[in-house]
């Protein structure tokens, strides 16, 4: 009994899992990473909300109680949750179209989404679809993220030049607007951006210790500063953040609105979807590093509960960070309260930083969004896939036009129906091979026809089959009976070498049926060696095993070709001198 009260109480807390790790020597290391974690968060969130078009503390916000909650009801070790790049970016191009960037309004619409992809996570969690997150191939994560990349720099453009661009444009429309402001740059700003983005590059690169964005924000404000200083704000052009808030977020709640609702539904499913793919694919790629089993319904539920309690404690949509996840684990987290260490530590740095923050340029902001962009690009997978498939280029390529081009909540779901079609168009074509025994060795161990160059049994066709015959696949299959059975009439029996059929529905169970009565009708039989029980399971259910004949399926090889050779005609044997089985050394020699 206490075994099962343990269980139901670590399935309703699971950090109950992974508590009894927790030592002086655990929370030691994890107080240093959550620090470590607090001090990359700052200028990030800060970042990736004035990217999403929310106020700047609203990104602090969403790395407080979320990233708490995220870690205690997660199953990974070392994810660590909160504001990212692209659902930021997810947010700012869907939302802004319902509202003004920043407004009132605005905010209550991006809470009342964070509360509803929130519930659509955890009821996907309870009910154990956490698997379904497998149909979201790499190359769509990969296509999208570089389409978001350049959307991040479309949306940036005004803030890095100090132009005005109108919000909302598609991204064509945007570089579009900026060609014409091009006489209009303000050097001033331009200077403190670039300056931004050049100080930000060279300390990724040189000052790999200390975080690359506080150092490119510092070298920004001061010389933003200066500037200001020495010949005013409006004589520079260069806007500041302004003050942010206090360290605390303040208590929020979503819009019940059922107007609302309707509106935020399809964006919901797509922050959904983006959410979790992050979520699991980055919990996968640091569990495999640290050898640690990632739950992902546990994931769902933990993602899920992050995104209702961030709308009513002022944070938006968040997910795992694949930057803060992996400076984590980097820095010898063992368990994840080194991520609610950082939510914890983030309070306490924002109580001192936060009156500096005033004098953050947005131009610097700009740059920094812009070296998140970059960061996005995936060359090296870009280029694996680009060498590797060309299916699975045209789904990249398009995946990244349909971000560009399309709505952004319908372009991953593009990239991932694009994704299935490939797939079920590689799977609707089994392979079919030709197989017949090598007459060179003792064994007679079935090889190639084609490429042994081997003479075939001219009554009997061996065939091996790899894939599954499903509705999907049932014409190409069937296609190709037809062809045997027009080019090698005499072949009246089919052999099928089954082992690698993974799987059969009704409609392919009726296809072998219904080949059975041809191969009966021509004279000969349909054969099966070594079909898997699933599908024999699956023939019998449908009613179709007696109409093949229980008799024709074999599990010994020797025992199928032993079978069928007793049933080939005598005659047409005595003029072959092929002599392709065992069996055949007990005929006469051939006349």
């Amino acid at each position: 009994m206490s075994t099962d009260r343990s269980a139901v109480l670590r399935r309703i807390f699971p950090f109950l899992t992974w508590w009894p790790r927790v030592d002086r020597a655990s929370m030691r290391v994890d107080l240093l990473a959550g620090l470590i974690g607090a001090a990359v968060v700052l200028p990030q969130g800060v970042a990736f909300a004035t990217l999403a078009g929310m106020p700047p503390e609203y990104g602090l916000y969403c790395a407080m109680v979320p990233t708490i909650v995220a870690a205690l009801w997660g199953s990974s070790l070392h994810a660590v949750s909160g504001p990212t790049n692209a659902v930021s970016l997810v947010v700012f191009a869907t939302v802004s179209s319902l509202a003004e960037p920043g407004s009132a309004q605005y905010i209550h619409l991006v809470l009342t989404l964070s509360f509803m992809s929130g519930i659509i996570m955890l009821t996907l969690g309870l009910l154990r679809l956490g698997t379904l997150v497998n149909f979201i191939s790499h190359t769509v994560v990969v296509g999208f993220t570089a389409g978001a990349a350049m959307l991040i720099f479309g949306a940036q453009l005004r803030n890095f030049f100090g132009v005005e661009i109108p919000r909302g444009h598609s991204f064509l429309r945007t570089l579009e607007a900026f060609a014409l402001q091009i006489s209009n740059i303000q050097p001033y700003v331009l200077l403190v951006a670039t300056v931004t983005l050049v100080t930000g590059i060279l300390a990724r690169r040189f000052l790999k210790q200390v975080p690359y964005m506080i150092v490119a924000m510092l070298a920004g404000a001061v010389l933003a500063f200066v500037l200001n200083q020495a010949m005013g704000a409006d004589a520079t052009g260069i806007r500041t953040l302004g003050a942010l808030p206090g360290a605390l977020p303040p208590l929020s709640h979503p819009s019940w609105d059922l107007e609302n609702l309707r509106k935020l539904l399809a964006i919901a499913v797509a922050v959904t979807v983006l959410g979790l793919t992050e979520a699991i694919s980055i919990g996968r790629a640091i569990a495999l590093k640290s050898g640690q089993r990632i739950d992902g319904n546990q994931e769902f539920i933990g993602q899920g509960l992050s995104n209702i309690v961030a709308s009513f404690f002022s944070g938006y949509p968040a997910t795992c960070s694949f930057n803060r996840s992996g400076l984590n684990y980097e820095a010898g987290a063992r368990t994840p309260l080194s991520a609610v260490f950082s939510a914890l530590f983030l309070i306490v740095i924002l109580i001192f930083v936060a009156p500096l923050m005033a004098y953050l340029p947005i131009a610097s902001m700009a740059a920094i969004l812009f070296l998140v962009a970059w960061g996005l690009i995936d060359f090296h997978s870009i280029r694996m896939v680009a060498r590797s498939s060309y299916s699975e280029t045209a789904v990249l390529a398009l995946t990244f036009a349909a971000t560009l081009l399309l709505e952004l909540e319908f372009a991953i779901l593009v990239g991932v129906t694009l994704s299935l079609v490939v797939y079920l168009n590689r799977t609707s074509r089994p392979t079919m091979r030709s197989l017949v025994p090598d007459s060179r060795q003792t064994e007679r161990k079935m090889v190639l026809a084609t490429e042994a160059q081997l003479p075939e049994c001219p009554q009997l066709k061996i065939l091996l089959i790899e894939g599954s015959i499903y509705f999907g696949a049932v014409n190409h299959v069937d296609t190709h009976f037809d062809i045997l059975r027009e080019t090698s009439p005499s072949q009246k029996h089919l052999l099928l070498m089954s082992n690698s059929i993974n799987f059969i529905d009704v409609a392919g169970t009726e296809l072998l049926a219904h080949e059975a009565a041809r191969r009966w009708n021509m004279g000969g039989q349909l054969y099966f060696y070594g079909l898997r029980q699933s599908v024999y399971d699956m023939l019998e259910r449908s009613g179709h095993l007696d109409e093949i004949g229980r008799e024709n399926i074999f599990t010994d090889k020797s025992e199928a070709i032993g079978t069928v050779f007793t049933r080939l005609d005598r005659l047409v044997c005595k003029t072959c001198h092929a002599r392709i089985f065992n069996e055949c050394a007990t005929l006469p020699p051939p006349a």
